[in-house]
């Protein structure tokens, strides 16, 4: 059997076992929970966020095909971050303090994040500078193959 036949049944079976621990922690878990390492998760967290937001920008000085999968994870945690701030905010006095944030820069950013990720190799074509006579290094050709889009408009020249 192909290997590639069993990602979708893989993660198929990781997404149900996930929804009966999730019920068991949303009814288990306390409501309230203080740590002493708190400093030391969000410091964490921000490391790891700006490193993704690094090899993004890498990857696209370098005109990498590794740019789509660096711009989902920064576009990932991005998300998670605002998910997080507001989300622990709740109630709090800071809460519209992350609500702005989130709605402002990390969502936006998130949306470019996913937008170079589904297409970095005509997004660095389009944005990465050029000289008179085209690219200055030529694009790379991804390393996956490109599903085609039913929804997007081919343009035909006009001798077909």
């Amino acid at each position: 059997m192909e290997v590639r036949r069993l990602i979708a049944p893989f993660f198929a079976v990781a997404c149900l076992a996930l929804l009966p621990w999730t019920l068991w922690l949303t009814f288990s878990l306390p409501a309230h929970h203080e740590t002493g390492n708190w400093r030391t998760v969000w410091a964490g967290f921000d490391i790891a966020l700006a490193a993704s937001l690094g090899a993004t920008a890498l990857a696209s000085l370098r005109r990498s095909p590794w740019i789509e999968a660096s711009a989902a994870i920064s576009g990932t945690l991005l998300c998670t971050d605002a998910w997080f701030d507001i989300t622990l905010e709740a109630g709090g006095r800071h809460l519209t303090a992350a609500v702005v944030e989130a709605v402002l820069v990390e969502l936006p950013l998130a949306a470019i994040c996913f937008w170079v990720a589904r297409d970095g190799e005509r997004a660095l074509a389009r944005w990465l500078p050029t000289s008179p006579a085209g690219p200055q290094v030529p694009a790379p050709r991804s390393p996956r193959p490109r599903i085609p889009d039913p929804h997007r408009q081919v343009a035909h020249s006009p001798d077909e």
